[in-house]
């Protein structure tokens, strides 16, 4: 198992402190870059900071593409090699530490898996070592204990010969094992060489090894060693010589001094030799042919020599056929052993502790978000990507800069269905809701010309439709829903650069995107030159190109990349949703004593008590009373804290949330917990309706406003959500609360958006007229296109001429009704209205053209 070749820009750099510090400095000229080139072009600034940021961070992820990899592909290979598998391998052309640490990391991985193998190798030969002589002995005996055969002196010497082979396979591995642990300690004695070789070459050959022994050793060679463990080191040499040498032949044993007080000595055979590139296998246990022995002798040997401080190794021999077998002592020999080859075996390693199954080391950003935004499993979103960038190139090309119309509706809904093309949760009947919902919320931005309706609800779309994609199901996660979309432009950084498949995996991508950059670049640029060169071609270029400022093509550059940026994020979101629930799944601990939490709310009772008899006190005594106690009319009497009002119902649900989760839960803290948060909120309800009464008065007494309809709107879905906690608690249905919450006011802000409030107002404002004769033309003046047809049909021409004049009205401009893109209802309908009055739109810079005189004649008539 190996991973292709890695490569990224900045690979031939060999430092890793130089790429970071390229990276930093990149992406901070970007970003500078970027906000010089939207400040000249005066792009604005909450648009210009976002895009920059985030295109130095495309800028650093593609600079940085592969650069990590290697550690990632290091953490996959360590795993699979926890679970036994060896054939994991890092693959870079990076020269800088992450390089050599890859490096390091292969050879080390190559070590590994030659132990690995050689374990098995091991246990494999062992068994086969150990079965080979049971078998035998196992046949032979059952045979005795069957009377089949007598169990005369061959049968019975056959039978000992296997169990002495037995004892010496096991004597071999108990010697190897202590050797390899380092225990084995040296007993140095001056050694005379050829009386050890003469007694080494007599047990051979007391242990039946056919074939004669030459012994070439000096009688006064006299060494420094251990005579123990250098005859064992002889007698498997000798044994392993005898074994392969052919029976006519003798093996001959040199020895002699070298420089100093060191030593050397050689067995040497005629037999078949050892190839050269089997000269270090053969040491391994069980590394030799099979030709009779155990397969340890020369593993053992070779911890002898080693123990001794010196080598031992075959050389080259003298003529063409046989085997050398050299030792070599140097003249101050180590006296412990040296650590053995990867080809030999290899120390035990200490334990390591495991991870539980299931729990995977965390990267980076896993690290950072924890469990509120885990990344396991996650495809790459190559479609998701292609989506959202087309909806970047529609907002870019087709979004209008002079008014709000249906391609901010366009692209808001291509934004939308790119996030849901992918969603994990699209099929759900939830998501499926919060989209339709978002889809209403969006429509005004076609259907109505008040800004105000209008970003409420592209606001409350994305906000719904956020919910819908995470499952959000608290109000700590219909929070963290909202917030989890500027952090998905981070979170999603290593997605999205899987998805792009930058750091190369044999796809056609990176070629694709390289094709199309140098495509439109070539096109821009010969274009442009011919274009000036030839006026029929530029007459042409004129015509399939529509005219950009710089300031133009700048903008709608920034926008593309803004709108992308979000719409890619959504997407992201939608596909691998954050763990909204995270802090809503916990319960708070409930308080040890109930009037803990219980006086307090009762507390909250008594003051609405207090404020409703108050309330009570004012309606029974009248306009007379309130006009003694107080010196305000009526009017502003009702009217006077209005916003307080408000902000006691609000703060009513707070109270309400934060008692149920405090609150004990026995049986008596739930039948108090009822009480007490019934009666608050029943009391809440009465200072809604009090509220929207006092509104009411207010508005027949000084008229209609938009904001004025907006607070009615908005206090009346509290009062909603209040009386929404009373059914629930009654029913035990609390956990539904926070989508009812959500659902209603989105809904709410829909039938505001359907009963067209600037309309609205203006209908309610023209019946107080006709009833009262007071009329503030000037506030008619600030109301939007949706307010002038209402206009044109309620009031005299010429009233409504002064209204709606151009130079002192903002309800159209010249420039959006002309521009296609900004296309609108509301507006569509305000210049048909205009026309029938003798009126059209005007730009922004034009002087007036209507009668001042016969304006002033109106003002004066309506007293402004």
């Amino acid at each position: 198992m190996s991973t292709p070749s890695t490569s990224a820009p900045l690979h031939a750099i060999s430092s890793l402190k130089v790429k970071l510090g390229l990276l930093v400095a990149t992406s901070v000229v970007v970003a500078v870059l970027l906000t010089l080139l939207g400040s000249a072009a005066d792009v604005p600034p909450l648009l210009v900071l976002p895009v920059s940021v985030a295109l130095a961070l495309g800028v650093t992820q593609l600079l940085a593409a592969g650069m990590v990899a290697p550690l990632r592909r290091m953490t996959e290979v360590s795993r699979a090699m926890a679970r036994g598998d060896y054939t994991g391998r890092v693959r870079t052309t990076a020269t800088d530490e992450v390089g050599m640490l890859a490096d390091a990391f292969n050879r080390m991985a190559e070590d590994l898996a030659t132990v690995d193998r050689e374990r098995r190798d091991l246990i494999a030969t062992v068994s086969h070592e150990l079965r080979t002589p049971l078998t035998a002995m196992t046949a032979l005996l059952e045979n005795l204990a069957d009377g089949v055969v007598e169990p005369d002196a061959d049968r019975l010497g056959a039978a000992l010969e296997q169990a002495q082979r037995l004892a010496d396979l096991v004597d071999d591995l108990l010697q190897l094992s202590r050797l390899e642990a380092g225990v084995v300690e040296l007993d140095r004695q001056e050694v005379h060489l050829r009386g050890l070789v003469v007694d080494s070459v007599a047990e051979v050959a007391s242990a039946g090894r056919p074939g004669a022994f030459d012994v070439e050793v000096a009688d006064d060679l006299v060494v420094r060693a251990d005579p123990a463990r250098l005859r064992q080191l002889l007698v498997n040499a000798l044994d392993n010589a005898g074994r392969h040498a052919p029976s006519d032949t003798q093996v001959r044993v040199s020895a002699g001094g070298m420089v100093g007080d060191g030593w050397w000595l050689e067995v040497t055979d005629r037999g078949r030799g050892v190839a050269p590139e089997d000269r270090d296998r053969v040491f391994a246990r069980f590394g030799t042919d099979g030709a009779g022995g155990t397969g340890l002798g020369l593993a053992v040997a070779r911890w002898v020599a080693e123990l001794h401080g010196g080598t031992l190794r075959f050389v080259d021999p003298e003529g063409d056929r046989g085997a050398r077998l050299r030792l070599e002592v140097p003249a101050r020999a180590a006296r412990t052993h040296h650590p053995v080859t990867a080809a030999t075996t290899a120390p035990a390693a200490p334990p390591v502790a495991r991870q539980p199954d299931g729990v995977r080391p965390q990267p980076g950003l896993d690290l950072l978000f924890g469990r509120f935004w885990p990344e396991h499993g996650v495809p790459g979103g190559l479609r998701t990507v292609l989506a959202a960038a087309a909806a970047g190139l529609v907002a870019g090309i087709a979004l209008s800069f002079t008014a709000v119309g249906i391609t901010w509706t366009l692209v808001a809904v291509v934004s939308g269905a790119a996030a849901l093309l992918t969603a994990r949760r699209r099929r759900e009947p939830w998501t499926l809701g919060c989209t339709v919902l978002a889809l209403l919320l969006v429509l005004p931005m076609t259907l109505l010309d008040a800004w105000w309706v209008q970003m409420l609800g592209l606001v409350a779309a994305a906000a719904v439709f956020l919910c819908g994609v995470t499952g959000a199901r608290t109000m700590p996660g219909i929070l963290l829903s909202g917030l989890a979309w500027p952090l998905a432009s981070l979170r999603g950084l290593p997605w999205f650069g899987r998805s792009l498949r930058l750091a190369g995996t044999g796809t056609r991508t990176p070629a694709v995107v390289r094709t199309a950059a140098w495509s439109v670049l070539a096109l821009g640029v010969f274009g442009t030159i011919f274009a000036s060169a030839d006026p029929v071609f530029g007459s042409w270029v004129d015509q399939l190109v529509p005219t950009l400022t710089f300031n133009d093509l700048v903008g709608r550059a920034f926008l593309a990349c803004f709108v992308f940026a979000a719409t890619l994020g959504a997407g992201y979101l939608a596909l691998n949703p954050a763990d909204v629930e995270v802090l809503g799944g916990r319960r708070g601990t409930p308080l040890g004593n109930r009037f803990e939490w219980l006086v307090p709310v009762l507390v909250v009772d008594a003051v609405f008590v207090a404020f409703i008899a108050a309330q009570a006190r004012a309606l029974i005594g009248g306009r007379d009373y309130i006009e003694a106690t107080t010196g305000l009319t009526y009017a502003e009497f009702v009217h006077q804290g209005f916003g307080q009002l408000t902000l006691a119902t609000a703060l009513t649900v707070l109270v309400v949330w934060v008692a149920a989760r405090r609150a004990g839960r026995s049986r008596e803290d739930r039948r108090w917990l009822l009480a007490s948060l019934g009666l608050l909120c029943g009391l809440t309800l009465l200072v809604v309706a009090s509220a929207l009464r006092g509104m009411a008065v207010y508005q027949d007494a000084y008229g209609f406003t938009t904001l004025r309809l907006f607070v009615d709107v908005f206090e009346g879905w509290l009062g909603f959500v209040v009386l929404a906690i009373m059914v629930a608690g009654a029913l035990g249905l609390g956990r539904w609360l926070p989508r009812v919450a959500l659902v209603s006011g989105a809904v709410a802000l829909v039938g505001l958006a359907a009963i067209n409030p600037d309309a609205w107002v203006a209908e309610r404002n023209l019946d107080r007229w006709e009833a009262t004769g007071k009329l503030d033309l000037s506030y008619l003046q600030t109301l939007s296109a949706d307010a002038a047809p209402v206009i044109v049909d309620r009031l005299p021409e010429d009233v409504a001429r002064c209204v709606l004049e151009p130079s002192s009205s903002d309800v159209l401009r010249e420039e959006s009704v002309e521009d296609p893109r900004a296309w609108n209802l509301a507006r569509a309908r305000a210049v048909d209205a205009l026309d029938a009055i003798g009126l059209e739109p005007v730009s922004s810079t034009a002087a007036s053209y209507g009668s001042p005189e016969e304006c002033s004649g109106v003002w004066i008539a309506f007293g402004e």
